[in-house]
């Protein structure tokens, strides 16, 4: 396949590029999100194992439920963790300066 055609025009590739419907998390935001994620990920594995050591009476469901206790609350911190990083980067990077339509006329 040439890139051009014979008259110079640029060929048509093998796809179109359309326009992304969401614009693409920040860096910062879309790290916390994944470590939220694992964590969270981590957590409902552990309490599904502990559910099933519980019912069948082993031993190891109390140390397990503890542990879960834990991971539940570093599970919520993580989630805060992406709500408090997703605010404090709209407020550094995408707050404009600008007057709204709301605000009053300008006093001299």
């Amino acid at each position: 396949m040439r890139m051009y055609e014979e008259d110079g025009s640029a060929a048509r590739g093998l796809w179109v590029e359309e326009p992304a419907r969401r614009y693409r998390m920040p860096d910062p935001v879309r790290g916390s999100a994944v470590r939220a994620l694992l964590v969270v990920a981590v957590t409902l594995t552990e309490a599904t194992i502990t559910f099933f050591l519980a019912v069948t009476g082993s031993w190891l469901a109390l140390p397990l439920v503890l542990i879960g206790i834990a991971g539940t609350v570093v599970a919520t911190w993580a989630v805060l963790d992406v709500w408090i990083t997703r605010q404090m980067w709209s407020q550094r990077h995408g707050v404009l300066s600008e007057p709204s339509s709301a605000a009053g006329p300008r006093r001299r």
